[in-house]
């Protein structure tokens, strides 16, 4: 499996493998980066204009004049509706990264419960797959030390461009991908400690809810 900088698993064999879509990729299978951030890599954008800006992994160029692949052009839409069709995968492009916004744990469905002006520490974390390059372990936000996959500035070890790549575990999943050889696509349910860390904050939302006014108990001891 890949591991982190520091030796611990990722809990992935192939990162991309555990890739929805790029963050720069809309619905409709366009390039988001190339159109509105073209300035930072202009060889880049210009090679994407003569394409409609499409997506190189996701579908065929409209014809073979920019030297890629030719072939049956893919009608706009949906881009989950025809797979990726494109000459190039996610790996070959130097402006990929994907980061997962779900809020629940991949491995085991635990899904996040934060309160309003709560300080509590989040059932989940995000956890990298893969970081982009010139990014090392303690980055992120919560200073935890997350994944590792390609590394350094020029990219991964063979060459290619180092990809951010993240997804969301709770801290307990988390725990056992770095500590051990579990899995993210382990047939897992949340830990039972997890559970009950969900269950005493769902109380407490509801308790919240519920919450009533000084005006209101008023009203209800006047009635009394």
């Amino acid at each position: 499996m890949e591991k982190t900088p520091s030796g611990t698993s990722v809990g992935v064999d192939d990162p991309y493998a555990h890739v929805d879509r790029c963050d720069h990729c809309t619905d409709e299978g366009r390039c988001r980066f190339a159109v509105e951030q073209g300035d930072r890599d202009p060889a880049f954008a210009d090679r994407l204009s003569r394409r409609d800006f499409r997506c190189p992994v996701v579908s065929e160029a409209p014809s073979a004049s920019d030297g890629e692949r030719g072939g049956t052009t893919r009608e706009h839409g949906d881009l989950t509706e025809e797979g990726l069709t494109g000459p190039w995968e996610w790996a070959d492009c130097p402006h990929f990264r994907s980061r997962d916004h779900d809020r629940e744990c991949v491995r085991c469905g635990l899904e996040e419960r934060r309160l309003a002006h709560d300080d509590e520490r989040p059932l989940l974390e995000e956890h990298h797959l893969s970081y982009r390059s010139g990014t090392a372990p303690g980055d992120a936000a919560d200073g935890t030390d997350h994944g590792g996959g390609g590394t350094g500035d020029n990219g991964g070890e063979d060459g290619t461009p180092a990809h951010e790549i993240t997804v969301h575990l709770c801290r307990w999943c988390h725990a056992k991908i770095h500590d051990s050889w579990a899995r993210i696509t382990d047939d897992a349910n949340p830990d039972p400690e997890a559970i009950a860390e969900r269950e005493g904050r769902r109380s407490r939302e509801r308790e919240e809810l519920g919450f009533e006014s000084a005006a209101e108990r008023y009203d209800h001891d006047s009635e009394g």
